[in-house]
């Protein structure tokens, strides 16, 4: 689910810049471990969908020979984005186990 502010589309779970500015610089409650949580969460959802994307471009750009340096671009983006899931789940994990 997408949810427009007057800062553009949000992601359900998703902090503002300044929402996730203020929770790091004073998280002392639960809650507010919960909410960095659930803003990493839906970060790393969207990681997962933008590499997906990446990967089926690559494999488009895969079978235009002449595109080859942007399949690997695409290959290359699609792994690093994973990556980024992986670590985002890995914080989320570890605002929830100091939210307990």
């Amino acid at each position: 689910m997408v949810v427009t502010t007057a800062s553009g589309p949000q992601r359900t779970g998703e902090l503002s810049k300044k929402e996730v500015h203020a929770l790091l610089a004073d998280a002392r409650m639960p809650q507010d471990h919960l909410r960095l949580d659930g803003h990493c969460e839906a970060k790393a959802k969207q990681y997962e969908a933008e590499s997906a994307e990446h990967a089926e471009m690559a494999k488009m750009y895969g079978a235009q020979p002449s595109a080859s340096d942007t399949a690997a671009h695409c290959q290359a983006l699609s792994a690093t984005l994973v990556q980024a899931a992986k670590d985002a789940r890995a914080l989320a994990s570890s605002e929830k186990q100091i939210a307990k």
